[in-house]
């Protein structure tokens, strides 16, 4: 079997089981977040917390207690690096330096995840474990969260309110994120990953030398890494790892597990809007893009243009052999589309129109299938402006799921829509203009542009992979790129929020035959083409300076 029959069949395959889990799983999250029923041990965390998880809450509410919640996160994360060298199972490392700490502790706390240090040079069992693994799921739970008061606003009518964040928060973390990361750990530790709490080992006499090697709770940091698309590694390879991706079935599974959440949020939106046919028609505008990309990474990679590449049989540069070029690209793409930041293989190392589709994945917004919660709310966000666009078309009032679409909305919208391209261009500019950032850069040229641009493209989307040749671990990145997380994470919120808030004051107009039906292949496609054309104008300058001149040259 040819390695590209192999690539396509890895997709099919992949394509099938996120098929086959779409509807149970999709009406089983729906039915989570509807319910008026708490388990036992919620009842007990609400109230530990003091919240009553009944209190419908209107959009400021809900946006204070998220951001009360995340900064909580932050000064804790913080704070637990910064007493890491005191700290019990800390396996002697010291504690974190204070802009090391700080990017970290918004990293994880914002679903990002970027990571300007070596994992198992820096952080300890305790800071792993009690810090960023339990910001793996939480900050998944949030992002949850906020997709469904989204879409409690396009359900509600005359309301304004928007559920109660503490409730969903609880909820999404134990009822969905813990149950399915347990299931997956126990896959991974049968697979070959790595779960112990073991201390540094020395492994071996390498040209008069030993290699160190320390344990660490690795399987099930890594399932929730996944499933949350948050992609902070156990170890500076990421799931290039061994010891967190040992084989080419368990590189499939974790591609599966990146996926599954946001694909199947769209069958969530669906049942919860009552109209299924809506879901499906997200479906299939997040399934064409993803596709598109997947079928577009596969194609560039296995093309090895150059003799070099040639004589490899495909550009295997920055590629683990047990996954190949087929296994790597589907990561790849995946890893972009979404806000996960996991890697397989080293994207820097990809050709050159290769790492400009994993960053234009990212510049896209993260919405095909996009992160736990951020890519739902970020289609909706786009459907909106679609159908503002097809207003202007037709003369009419712009409606989406019997909403009216006004001058309020769209502002919110466009205001959605701005943040990040602003975050990423001025900080990009501004790091080329300076003097000193510039000597963070491995390659000169174009590629040493594509770092800078990928860098600040993924902390402002909030993905976190990188482009390896950057050294990020300075004052400048790790202050800037803390702030690009920051803003990138929570502006964004306070625009869905408020479009939420004003959708649910509103009262629901009926049908008529004037009414542009979102449910149709017209409106998919439409969509489609918004925002292929939407992120084109903004970023076409920059990937024409960055990777499309490296890839064309």
């Amino acid at each position: 079997m040819g390695p590209v029959t192999a690539g396509v069949l890895q997709l099919l395959a992949l394509t099938g089981a996120l098929a086959l889990v779409h509807i149970p799983f999709g009406t089983y999250m729906a039915r989570v977040y509807s319910s008026d029923k708490h388990l036992r041990v919620e009842k007990w965390i609400h109230k530990g917390i003091g919240a009553d998880p009944d209190t419908e809450m209107a959009w400021p509410a809900y946006l204070r207690a998220v951001l009360a919640f995340s900064a909580v996160g932050v000064l804790f994360l913080y704070l637990l690096q910064r007493l890491q060298g005191v700290l019990p199972g800390s396996l002697g490392f010291s504690s974190v330096g204070p802009a090391q700490s700080f990017n970290t502790a918004v990293s994880f706390v914002t679903n990002t995840n970027w990571q300007s240090y070596y994992g198992e040079q820096t952080m300890g069992h305790v800071v792993q474990t009690a810090g960023l693994a339990v910001q793996n799921f939480v900050s998944a739970a949030v992002g949850m969260a906020v997709a469904v008061a989204l879409v409690r606003g396009f359900t509600g009518s005359r309301t304004g309110r928007l559920g109660n964040f503490w409730s969903d928060l609880v909820r999404g973390t134990l009822r969905i994120l813990v149950p399915v990361a347990a299931l997956a750990a126990v896959v991974l530790v049968a697979c070959g990953a790595m779960q112990n709490f073991s201390g540094i080992h020395e492994v071996g006499q390498f040209m008069g030398g030993s290699q160190q090697w320390n344990g660490g709770a690795v399987a099930s940091q890594e399932a929730i890494k996944e499933l949350g698309t948050n992609g902070g590694g156990y170890f500076n390879a990421n799931s290039a790892h061994p010891f967190e991706n040992p084989t080419p079935f368990t590189n499939l599974f974790e591609i599966f597990l990146i996926l599954l959440i946001p694909f199947s949020l769209t069958r969530t939106f669906g049942v919860m809007a009552g109209s299924t046919r809506q879901g499906y028609a997200l479906l299939a505008t997040m399934a064409a893009i993803w596709l598109g990309f997947t079928a577009l990474m596969m194609w560039t990679e296995f093309a090895h243009h150059g003799p070099a590449l040639q004589a490899a049989g495909a550009a295997m540069e920055g590629k683990e052999v047990r996954f190949g070029v087929g296994g790597s690209s589907i990561f790849a793409v995946a890893t972009t589309l979404t806000s996960t930041g996991a890697v397989d293989s080293f994207h820097s190392s990809f050709t050159g129109l290769g790492g400009g589709i994993a960053m234009l994945g990212m510049m896209l917004g993260e919405i095909a299938p996009g992160g736990t919660g951020s890519g739902l709310y970020g289609m909706l966000i786009m459907a909106v402006i679609a159908v503002f666009i097809a207003g202007l078309m037709v003369g009419r009032t712009p409606e989406y799921l019997g909403k009216k679409i006004g001058a309020r909305e769209m502002k919110l919208a466009a205001c959605y829509l701005l943040v990040t391209p602003a975050l990423v261009l001025v900080l990009t500019a501004a790091s080329m203009a300076l003097p000193t950032p510039g000597h963070s850069m491995l390659n000169p040229g174009a590629h040493g542009f594509s770092e800078v641009l990928y860098a600040f493209t993924s902390a402002a989307n909030n993905n976190g992979s990188a482009f390896a040749g950057l050294n990020a671990n300075t004052d400048w990145f790790n202050t800037t790129t803390g702030l690009a997380m920051l803003l990138g994470r929570f502006l964004p919120m306070v625009f869905v929020l408020a479009l939420a808030g004003s959708l649910a004051g509103q009262r629901p107009v009926p049908v008529t035959a004037g009414t542009l039906r979102t449910e149709k292949p017209l409106f998919a496609g439409l969509l489609v083409g918004a925002i292929l054309i939407i992120t084109g104008l903004t970023y076409f300058p920059a990937l024409a300076l960055g990777p499309l001149a490296e890839g064309l040259a």
